[in-house]
């Protein structure tokens, strides 16, 4: 049994079963992908080794040598769970050759018939990046821009067909915008961006994509997706300085003291010193002196919030970090954009006319 239909695959979610080694799923899968390998890392070393010294029947013959009786009966054990668990996957290796073939034959022993995918995770990335080029230059796409702290993002999460990037790479964006969450390998983040593209090109109607620069944290937006950006028309938000400030203390502070509750130290204190460590990363831009100014501020802001619980102490600094760097940054980036305006406003304003798209 074999699969070929990549577009369905993933529309409806398929649940996937990677036989690859765990160092070839870290380095990219899929979002419905659970890594169940045939051959751990270093098995996979040795075999690879004996593939290139004496050629594929040699590397065949070392695999089942490493294939003990308790090793095989732990593959089927995990397989067959995940078979019972989602009896409408497939599976699937790099190239869906050896690997998922004999991962197969070995279900089938067991009496499980399971499909395998063909051409493996290759063929199914190549159609991925495919797809994702075919996309970008068809789809609709609508910038929705406006400078840090505007609510650019809650607006993305309201919109009817969005691409949420930030969510997809789990990060805000910013020097400042660590969640918590250990960012997706880059071949992760450009799968999960290409499979909401597919999904949203199934229907007609506008897509709304935040803008963003090059990189969110260490993901990087596709070239292509850059450049599709760079050309769609935009939605403009308009917001004041100190409203913006107090959103990201909203955000940044208040809605992230959460995140350090299961912290061996203070939640206030780790709060604290992950926000100094991100200021850390701007200093050159900011210049030594004044980058020591907005620090100083910075922890007098962490020791209200540490004695009072009140926030407010940041607000100067983020209006500061706003004025000085973050708005000329934007202001740069905006220049380059080269599509219409088809809406300005503020926050209310954009809300109400996403939600009459």
């Amino acid at each position: 049994m074999r699969q070929n239909d990549y577009r369905q695959l993933f529309l409806l979610d398929t649940p996937l079963m990677d036989v690859r080694a765990p160092v070839e799923f870290a380095r990219g899968a899929f979002p419905a992908a659970e890594n169940h390998p045939l051959l751990d890392d270093r098995q996979r070393e040795l075999v690879g080794t004996e593939y290139k010294r004496s050629g594929q029947q040699a590397a065949i013959e070392l695999g089942w040598k490493l294939a003990t009786p308790e090793v095989r009966a732990q593959r089927l054990a995990n397989w067959s769970d995940f078979v019972r668990q989602h009896p409408d996957g497939c599976l699937y290796c790099f190239r869906g050759g050896l690997r998922s073939r004999t991962a197969q034959q070995l279900l089938r022993a067991e009496g499980i018939h399971y499909p395998l995918v063909e051409g493996g995770y290759k063929a199914m990335r190549n159609f991925l990046l495919a797809e994702l080029e075919q996309n970008c230059a068809q789809l609709p796409l609508v910038v929705i821009a406006g400078r840090t702290g505007s609510g650019k993002t809650e607006l993305i999460r309201r919109a009817p067909r969005a691409v949420d990037l930030e969510g997809i790479a789990r990060h805000r964006g910013s020097s400042f915008g660590r969640t918590g969450e250990a960012q997706p390998a880059q071949i992760d983040f450009e799968n999960c961006v290409s499979i909401d593209m597919l999904k949203l090109a199934q229907k007609p109607g506008p897509v709304f994509i935040e803008d963003e620069s090059r990189l969110i944290g260490r993901c990087a937006l596709p070239p292509v997706l850059q450049e599709a950006m760079k050309l769609a028309p935009r939605v403009e938000v308009e917001k004041p300085l100190e409203a913006r400030a107090q959103r990201i203390v909203r955000d940044y502070v208040n809605g992230a003291l959460s995140r350090f509750t299961d912290s061996e130290e203070d939640a206030v204190q780790a709060l604290g010193g992950e926000l100094r460590e991100s200021l850390a990363r701007i200093q050159k831009r900011l210049g030594g002196l004044r980058y020591r100014q907005l620090d100083e501020q910075l922890q007098s802001a962490n020791r209200e919030l540490a004695q009072s619980g009140s926030g407010e102490g940041y607000t100067p600094v983020v209006m500061a970090l706003l004025r000085e760097y973050y708005d000329g940054m934007y202001d740069y980036q905006l220049q380059k954009r080269e599509g219409e305006v088809l809406f300005r406003g503020s926050f209310n304003e954009v809300a109400e006319w996403l939600a009459e798209r």
